[in-house]
């Protein structure tokens, strides 16, 4: 890789983030191959592929510099779709991405204050299934493919509004819980940057930096509403991970919501719109 964008890229489970991050790719010149059961949704300007990869594909994929695999964790793992993926390529990409998630780390909830920063070098901890299945697909992922793995924290932005539908509905919060976010605008930089970056890091957590008590953001977006703090829940232990953001900034320099304040600022503002 060169630092240019990719001339072609794979995304596989092109949802809401290969939608906004391919957008990005095509605006700067590349191009983007959605691969999907339902091809639907894909956007105008990239090229749609329907394919189901609990079977072996029938035909061959086009070649690619970059992949970005976004499945959410089959119930049987990924080691079959992932394999069915590597055989129908006609050979691996220079670059590819698997995009995970920090629940890895849930082992560290309970710690008691103050919880321990979690960076890179963290060893995970999966408790549930989902987990275990998200931990499965990493290695996976980097045995056929050599992937960079990405593990986002709670995703939030236009259309992931659960929070703010939370204070409308004023539904009880575990008010004292550890929380981590990072805003779908700045996930997408980061997938762009990993895939154009000359020596990308192995393995980032996609976290704002800023991490916060879930009571402090209701808090927040109550005030932006004029409406009432949702209940708290009981009980509340106040369980939840801290995690570190220093690669991601790294990686980005300044994020364009660098704490839960100004994505949910942003969010609002666009809504009244």
């Amino acid at each position: 890789m060169t630092g240019a964008v990719p001339e072609r890229t794979l995304w596989v489970g092109c949802g809401r983030l290969g939608r906004r991050t391919g957008t990005a790719l095509v605006e700067r010149g590349g191009a983007v191959i959605a691969l999907r059961r339902d091809v639907s949704a894909v956007p105008r300007g990239f090229r749609a592929m329907a394919a189901d990869l609990s079977a072996p594909l029938e035909e061959m994929l086009p070649g690619c510099e970059a992949m970005v695999i976004t499945l959410p964790p089959p119930e049987d793992g990924y080691e079959v779709p992932l394999r069915h993926l590597a055989a129908a390529l006609p050979r691996p990409p220079a670059r590819t991405i698997f995009v995970s998630s920090t629940r890895v780390f849930e082992g560290y909830a309970d710690h008691p204050d103050p919880a321990p920063v979690l960076t890179e070098d963290e060893a995970p901890q999966p408790l549930g299934d989902r987990a275990r299945l998200l931990l499965d697909g990493e290695r996976w992922a980097r045995e056929l493919f050599d992937a960079i793995v990405v593990r986002p924290a709670g995703i939030y932005g236009p259309g992931r509004d659960r929070l703010l539908r939370t204070v409308h509905e004023a539904r009880p919060v575990a008010r004292r819980r550890r929380t981590n976010r990072i805003h779908e605008v700045d996930l997408a930089r980061a997938l762009a940057a990993l895939l154009e970056h000359p020596d990308p890091p192995a393995l980032l957590h996609a976290v704002d930096g800023a991490p916060a008590r879930l009571g402090e953001v209701v808090m927040h977006i109550a005030d932006r509403l004029a409406l009432p703090v949702p209940p708290a829940a009981e009980p509340d232990p106040g369980h939840g991970t801290v995690l570190d953001g220093t690669r991601m900034a790294e990686l980005l320099g300044e994020l364009h919501h660098p704490d839960f304040r100004s994505g949910y600022d942003a969010m609002l503002a666009e809504l009244r719109r």
